[in-house]
Parts: C-alpha cells; sequence; structure tokens
C-alpha cells in the first residue's frame, strides 16, 4: 500500500508540475501532507528517472533543447505580449534579447524593422535572427555554456556585454514578486543583472500568471526594470502596486486585434 501511495504522489508531483511550471518542496508537503524529506526523496527520484529538474526549494521541467524550442507552440497571450513589446523597438536600435520562450516569441515582429543590432546569450535567437530577410547585425555574448538554461554565462558574457551599450533589453521572467520584482530558479543571475545595467531601458516580458509563482532567487528589483509588458488579468491592484515602483505597466488583451 505504501509503494502505491508513493507511486501515486509522484506522478501527482509531476502533472502538478506540469500544469504549473515548477513545483515548491514547502507547498508539496503541504499539499500532500508528508514531509519535506519525503518530498526531497521524490524529487531526487523523479529526477533520477529523468522527469524533471531539481532547484533550489523544488524543482522545474527539464530545460528544451534549441529544437524544441524553435518547434514549440507559443501560446496566444506570448504572442499578443510580443507584439506589444516589438512596438517600443525603433529602426537602428541596439538592442539585447535574453534566453527563453517569452523572448524568443519577439523575434517574428523583428522582421519589420531595418537597421537592429542585437545581442543575445542564446543560440536559439541568433540563428533565428540570421534567418531572416532584414539581416539584422547579431553579436553573441560567448562565455560558459549553461546546459540548464541553454544559454551562455558567466564573466566572459558579462565582459562582452560591457565593451557595448544598448538602447533596450528584453528580459523574460520565471516569476513575478510583487514586493521584490522577476524571481527565477536559476541561481545565475548576473547576466540578467549585466543587461540590465548596460541598456538605456529595461523591459521585461512576462505574463499576468508569473505572479501565483512561489520562486527563490530575486533577478531583478522592480527599480531596475523601465517597462513590464503583461496581459490584462494581472489586475488592478497589482498593476498599481508594480506601478509604484515607477514601472510602466503595459497590460495586453489577446482578444484585441492588435495581439492576434
Amino acid at each position: 500500500m505504501q509503494k502505491r501511495n508513493t507511486q501515486q504522489r509522484r506522478r501527482a508531483i509531476i502533472e502538478r508540475l506540469n500544469a504549473r511550471g515548477e513545483v515548491a518542496v514547502d507547498e508539496l508537503a503541504d499539499v500532500f501532507s508528508t514531509s519535506e524529506v519525503t518530498i526531497r526523496k521524490d524529487l531526487a527520484e523523479l529526477e533520477n528517472n529523468g522527469l524533471l529538474m531539481r532547484k533550489f526549494g523544488g524543482a522545474v521541467p527539464l530545460p528544451q533543447t534549441a529544437s524544441e524550442m524553435s518547434s514549440e507552440k507559443v501560446s496566444k497571450r506570448k504572442k499578443c505580449i510580443a507584439v506589444e513589446a516589438a512596438k517600443l523597438i525603433r529602426d537602428h536600435n541596439r538592442i539585447i534579447i535574453d534566453s527563453g520562450s517569452t523572448t524568443a516569441a519577439l523575434l517574428p515582429e523583428l522582421a519589420t524593422k531595418l537597421g537592429l543590432v542585437v545581442m543575445t546569450n542564446s543560440l536559439h535567437v541568433a540563428n533565428q535572427l540570421l534567418e531572416q530577410e532584414n539581416e539584422p547585425k547579431v553579436l553573441m555574448t560567448g562565455g560558459t555554456w549553461d546546459p540548464q538554461s541553454h544559454s551562455f554565462q558567466g564573466k566572459m558574457a558579462e565582459s562582452m556585454l560591457r565593451a557595448y551599450n544598448f538602447d533596450q533589453v528584453f528580459l523574460g521572467a520565471a516569476g513575478l514578486d510583487l514586493e521584490k520584482g522577476t524571481t527565477t530558479f536559476n541561481e545565475l543571475t548576473q547576466l540578467s543583472q549585466v543587461m540590465a545595467e548596460v541598456a538605456n531601458e529595461v523591459i521585461v516580458m512576462a505574463e499576468s500568471e508569473k505572479l501565483q509563482r512561489k520562486i527563490p532567487n530575486v533577478e531583478l528589483p522592480w527599480q531596475a526594470i523601465s517597462v513590464l509588458v503583461t496581459d490584462t488579468d494581472i489586475g488592478v491592484a497589482a498593476k498599481a502596486k508594480i506601478e509604484s515602483y515607477g514601472v510602466r505597466v503595459i497590460c495586453v488583451d489577446e482578444k484585441t486585434k492588435s495581439g492576434e
């Protein structure tokens, strides 16, 4: 009976992970009325079976390969956010695009922009840009390849970024914390912080559901962010709270024509 309960719990953990995008040890312990030690054993076994990847305080899905990212069906909401974010880019701007599925949704919207200079730490982003007919100038950060985030990180990448100045940086977020800012499971936050430092305008692209995610590592405080492009489900109170930090909040309605 105990073995059956264990397998049922582990299947339920995977279902919850797939639905929410991440899980936390303390939350799972409450949900399944068991100890955090037991949950950690569950996550370790599930990781050994190649079903998830453990992170500090919880677990996330296994990272996608570049080919999986390119073929992934982008949600309509992410497309709407990308359409709106692209309106902030002028011809001949020098921009940074961070790795991630939300920022990758921005790429098709750049096809009509002229004379762009784009720096990225993502091979997927670079490859997609090089296929565009308008031929933006593409710069790679270089650095140490991080297999978890499928992007380049480290001191060399940071030095490369600091050698330039940029008009804008476009960043995603694993989570949004109304008090703290953007959050991530990835403990490598330095590169995103350097990206923000070397850009005149910091634009975060994130769906409102990211407010529901409890994630331990703060990536950027609200004071370092210029614009948040999100959706109308964020709510009036949350929008006002974020705006109180001096952030311009753009809310996109996916039902509108501009987001189709």
